[in-house]
């Protein structure tokens, strides 16, 4: 005897297959906080339990309310210590008290899995964060095990500015300033202690194709030292890292955690690569890519804890509307748009674009294994962006940490150990890269804005008689000397 089945049953049972045999992706994202229109921060930890598959966050800082929001929800959290503290916390008694303060009063209510010893500390400094920065996260391991919480690792997250510029993965390797002294005692500390090297690979700063970036179909690139075929910027990325950990001693077996990576959703009118539809692209490729545990073409089968910068669009974060549109979600929790991460079928809703302001296309940066040479500041012109004389300390630091980290400028020879880092002020190095910019784009009024603290100047700064101009130079003139 045959029974036909009812279309509505048929339906039904089509539904339950395709919500039980559908891909959900597990991923992380970076929480951060600098807006004034975030959603507080239980409703955020509730919103990500309910409505997404979001399993983990990074946090900036040990912010006590957002750290104490997720307990019991399962989600893991990672805290950071600001960069400014890494010094004093390679004393023993001052990790201890750090970890009395910030992991015993939550952990494991809340469950704390990893501490970043500050934020890319290797890109920003300041000199003595980088030089106790082993010695930090040695302390902090210390009085973790001291206290018990064996089940927190301690790592720091790096930019690839470590890396040197290397038009293949196979030939990376570690910045000489760095390798021997900093990464190489790093390394070895993660090996003992089991812990990931943490890294920041963002493809949108330095690709060789956008399709490649995308993880959109493309003729590939070859590797022609190890004859592998490379079809997305994040595994050359990989590679290139984990080439030049094996390159500085044996640990190719070093897990690498994935801190940082993204796309933005909306740009300037001449930034052609960022829409909501490569952000989508990018975003939905990495995060099929690194479940799918097929790993790189020279790490074959592993897989990659990662997270997405960023959880929210944050509308304070300084400078180009590029940088407050990195977010998923804004912050009504309305996807910006889809890559497969919400529970029961919630969809991006279309907002209108702001209206843009001009600019140039962003400039490859060093993270980019096949990097393009720039211009030198100064170079073959007759004006000059220098730092205003009234321009504080702070405005000038902020100046300097969006030039470096998402403008493509060589930031270091004004770094620790660089032929321009002295005189160390805000005012000389904020001028030396502020004019780097300017040079590079166009020599532009508006290349000069900073938010009013830039100043064009006719006049040669070699030949100008104030004693600020002529240390200006000084650096320009450096920079020149050692590129010709």
């Amino acid at each position: 005897m045959s029974t036909k089945l009812s279309p509505y049953l048929i339906f039904l049972i089509s539904t339950i297959i395709f919500q039980f045999f559908s891909p959900a992706y597990s991923i992380g994202v970076n929480y951060g906080t600098v807006a004034d229109n975030l959603p507080p921060p239980a409703q955020v930890a509730q919103f990500l339990k309910d409505k997404t598959t979001i399993d983990r966050v990074k946090l900036f800082d040990a912010n006590p309310e957002i750290i104490r929001a997720f307990a019991g929800t399962g989600i893991a959290v990672t805290v950071t210590t600001p960069n400014g503290e890494i010094a004093g916390l390679a004393n023993p008694a001052n990790a201890q008290r750090w970890i009395d303060t910030n992991i015993k009063p939550f952990h494991p209510k809340t469950k704390i899995n990893y501490i970043a010893v500050g934020n890319e500390v290797l890109h920003w400094g300041p000199p003595e964060a980088i030089d106790n920065l082993v010695a930090a996260m040695r302390s902090l391991n210390q009085a973790l095990v001291q206290s018990g919480f064996t089940d927190i690792k301690v790592s720091t997250p790096h930019s690839l500015i470590i890396l040197q510029p290397s038009q293949q993965p196979s030939l990376a390797s570690f910045q000489p300033a760095w390798d021997v002294k900093v990464l190489a005692p790093m390394l070895q500390f993660c090996k003992e202690t089991k812990s990931p090297f943490m890294v920041n690979p963002y493809p949108y700063f330095g690709y060789i194709n956008l399709d490649m970036a995308l993880f959109r179909p493309n003729p590939g690139y070859l590797d022609v030292a190890t004859g592998k075929l490379y079809t997305n910027t994040f595994d050359m990325l990989m590679d290139s890292v984990y080439t030049s950990m094996k390159r500085l001693g044996p640990y190719g077996d070093v897990e690498i955690v994935v801190t940082e990576t993204g796309w933005p959703s909306v740009g300037g009118p001449n930034n052609l690569q960022v829409s909501v539809e490569n952000a989508a692209a990018y975003n939905g490729g990495l995060l099929r890519k690194v479940s799918s545990g097929e790993g790189t073409p020279l790490m074959p089968g592993r897989r990659f804890e990662t997270y997405i910068f960023g959880l929210f669009n944050e509308n304070l974060k300084p400078n180009l509307i590029e940088e407050k549109n990195f977010g998923l979600f804004r912050p009504d929790f309305t996807p910006v748009y889809d890559i497969g991460i919400m529970r029961g079928g919630a969809k991006a809703q279309p907002q209108p674009q702001p209206q843009p302001q001009p600019r140039r296309t962003r400039t490859r940066t060093r993270t980019q294994p096949q990097p393009q040479p720039q211009q030198q500041p100064g170079k073959g012109g007759k004006k000059w962006c220098i730092a205003k004389p009234d321009a504080t300390d702070a405005v000038l630091q902020n100046n300097i940490e969006w030039l470096c980290s998402t403008q493509g400028i060589d930031c270091k020879p004004t770094q620790y150990g660089g032929p321009c880092f002295e005189p160390n002020t805000k005012m000389a190095h904020a001028s030396y890269l502020m004019n780097s910019y300017y040079q590079i784009n166009g020599r532009n009024d508006f290349n000069c804005d900073f938010q009013n603290t830039g100043l064009i100047t006719n006049v040669d700064p070699s030949k100008s008689q104030p004693t600020y101009y002529n240390t200006i130079f000084i650096y320009f003139s450096k920079k020149s000397e050692l590129s010709d």
